[in-house]
């Protein structure tokens, strides 16, 4: 994104029909990403959120404040040439998921986490057929090879642009499964990133908020609903 120009330099943006989907035009000219390829999402609703973003910009164009584009050239110039390696990251999160590494005190924060991850893990085990099991104390304890094995298939068979938005909301909550329950619709974003922040909300609570620490979250907490939001538009 730093190829871009800096200053805006057309006049009219518009949704282009193109042979493998739908592309963003200047002034008629496709817009394309930092790579050089052509900027062609799979939906129509995606396109419209990216020409809204592009014509949204005044003087200066603002990277920062097109996340829908932003996406799309992950996806064009990053997952899709190296999908393979990106879904075995992703996948990866299965053996480490957050969701399954449970304090040993106090009680008060181990009936939090039990409160609000236990239902994720069902909820996994019901839909997804991974059974992933909490664990306890510093030493790793593998998951079962066969649930893992599920997951990973599932991860494996996702195209570019839900790869792309998927690998924010696994890196960014730092569980699998939540990246899954966010795909499945099996809560609100909002929701999803508060039980991803029951740790982080439990020290807050005994020891008052920071404020650079509130920053990078809420900072982290636009960026994985936007992959939620990139994920819709590439379902309409």
């Amino acid at each position: 994104m730093s190829e871009w120009a800096q200053k805006r330099f057309w006049t009219q943006t518009a949704v282009l029909d193109t042979d493998g989907g739908f592309g963003i035009g200047l002034d008629g000219r496709q817009v394309k990403t930092p790579a050089k390829a052509a900027l062609t999402v799979p939906t129509r609703a995606l396109a419209e959120a990216i020409v809204l973003e592009w014509d949204a910009q005044t003087e200066l164009v603002d990277p920062t404040q097109m996340p829908m584009t932003r996406m799309a050239n992950s996806a064009i110039d990053k997952v899709a040439v190296q999908r393979t390696e990106v879904a075995d990251l992703l996948a990866d999160y299965g053996d480490s998921d957050l969701l399954c590494y449970r304090a040993e005190r106090p009680e008060g924060l181990i009936a939090r986490q039990a409160e609000a991850w236990d239902p994720l893990l069902d909820w996994a085990a019901r839909t997804l057929g991974a059974r992933l099991e909490p664990r306890t104390g510093v030493m790793p304890k593998p998951q079962d090879p066969a649930a893992l094995a599920a997951l990973r298939g599932d991860v494996h068979r996702m195209d570019p642009f839900t790869l792309a938005a998927f690998h924010d909301l696994v890196a960014l909550s730092g569980s699998l499964v939540i990246g899954f329950a966010a795909l499945h619709g099996q809560s609100s974003g909002d929701n999803l990133w508060a039980i991803s922040r029951i740790d982080e909300a439990w020290q807050e609570d005994q020891w008052g908020e920071d404020e650079e620490a509130q920053q990078t979250a809420e900072i982290k907490k636009s960026a994985f609903l936007d992959a939620l939001k990139f994920h819709a538009l590439c379902s309409e």
